[in-house]
């Protein structure tokens, strides 16, 4: 007999207070019975959450383990209050294939932290030029039903157009990078006075907001869906708008770094501010918290892309794209969101847990509080507060931006299928260092 919880105290994200009895993996009901066993958590003040969903994480297993692994990644997911990750194909071997799609969700299922669904190529290899194997994932027991070339951009319309032809049979959805490989030859940073004065070369909004202009009227064109990986720019902003009121089928995400840091920290000539996209200007990040509080960008996803040191601590322009996100995600969101009055608690659940989980189709996630649901929750602490130490994370790697910055909103709890495991991931962290 499974173990019972009892969460006791806690502010659903509708502002309602409701106790929740946990147990066999589901949430039983709202009250504890006389002589129960069930552990008791004292939520008081607490916020409890649907369990966050990414859409957009590099586990970077197989073949990268010294970035991360599907264990360690699950570990910082846990941490940082997620119940679902979305693994990014580009590892190595490329996740192009059923077998290496199925290799990736039985990682997750041994990881046993939260749910791991992995995302497929677009094309072969990531090429760009050859469709990968996409209806063998969709039919394999990884059920794949998003695919993504993130990290390189499926920058030819006509294999774009195949693509997205290809996933309305099984309601799949492309999830693109949007990045002119023309327009972005050896970019290092926004396209800029900055760039300009640090000597680095430019890497213009246009780049991406000509690639979302052609892929929302492809998919109008062809009456598919289309996820649109984290947007910067107003421009972009505005051109995803404009296509929702035109009732194409697009959606979009924003990462938490892209809705606070912005490109004058590229001064510092600290690599662990290279990302892919850069970082942009202040005015983009007014329009990014103002499109994520409307419903014009739908999700939150942190692009959670690790390196080992090596590939950080070096020359700007020899090191990796790419920042931790998944520990300090929801705290960004409480910070830039929250505290800004742009999102009430209700909001936050929408955009990282119920919707990211309706794009990918994922059973069992991004539920609601209701008896018989999975008991995939978040508990947050508002009033808390922590100290971001990179020597402390949970991934096994270091280039976290956050350093050294005091957030607010400390996670409490994270159950997955009713396990609390934030716990069971502190201790193996524990064990592990």
């Amino acid at each position: 007999m499974s173990k019972k919880y009892f969460i006791t105290g806690g502010i659903l994200d509708d502002g309602s207070k409701k106790d929740l009895l946990v147990s066999d993996g589901k949430i039983i009901g709202y009250e504890n019975p006389v002589n129960s066993s069930a552990e008791i958590i004292n939520a008081s003040g607490k916020i409890i959450l649907p369990g966050l969903v990414d859409l957009h994480t590099h586990l970077r297993e197989p073949g990268k383990e010294d970035s991360e692994t599907v264990l360690s990644a699950s570990r910082a997911g846990s941490k940082g209050g997620f119940t679902a990750l979305s693994a990014m194909p580009n590892t190595s071997p490329v996740a192009d294939t059923a077998g290496v799609v199925e290799q990736v969700m039985r990682l997750g299922i041994e990881a046993g932290l939260c749910d791991v669904f992995p995302i497929g190529a677009v094309t072969k290899n990531l090429d760009g030029r050859e469709l990968s194997e996409i209806g063998a994932m969709a039919d394999s027991a990884a059920v794949v039903r998003i695919f993504s070339d993130d990290g390189h951009c499926v920058s030819n319309p006509a294999v774009m157009r195949r693509a997205l032809e290809y996933v309305k049979k099984f309601d799949g959805v492309i999830a693109q990078h949007a990045q002119d490989p023309d327009l972005t030859i050896n970019a290092q940073m926004n396209e800029g006075i900055i760039s300009s004065v640090l000597g680095l070369k430019g890497w213009p909004a246009i780049a991406e907001e000509a690639i979302i202009a052609r892929d929302v009227l492809l998919a109008d064109h062809v009456q598919s869906r289309l996820h649109v990986c984290h947007v910067t720019t107003a421009g972009g902003v505005e051109i995803i708008r404009w296509a929702k009121a035109r009732g194409i089928n697009v959606t979009a995400e924003v990462t938490p770094h892209h809705l606070l840091l912005t490109d004058d920290l590229a001064t510092s000539y600290d690599p662990v501010y290279k990302v892919n996209p850069p970082l942009r200007t202040e005015k983009d990040i007014h329009a990014l918290r103002e499109a994520l509080a409307e419903g014009v960008i739908d999700i939150v996803a942190t692009d959670h892309a690790p390196h080992p040191a090596e590939n950080k601590e070096c020359e700007w322009q020899e090191a990796a794209f790419g920042m931790l996100g998944l520990e300090t995600a929801l705290s960004i969101i409480a910070l830039t969101m929250v505290e800004t009055n742009l999102l009430d608690w209700k909001g936050v659940a929408q955009r990282f847990s119920r919707t990211p989980a309706q794009i990918g189709r994922y059973a069992h996630q991004g539920g609601e509080f209701k008896v018989g649901e999975m008991a995939n929750l978040t508990v947050i602490d508002p009033a808390a507060s922590w100290r971001v130490d990179r020597d402390l994370v949970a991934s096994r790697s270091r280039n976290t931006p956050f350093h050294g910055m005091e957030l607010p909103g400390v996670i409490t709890e994270t159950f997955f299928k009713g396990v609390p495991t934030l716990r069971n991931a502190q201790l193996m962290q524990k064990e592990n260092s």
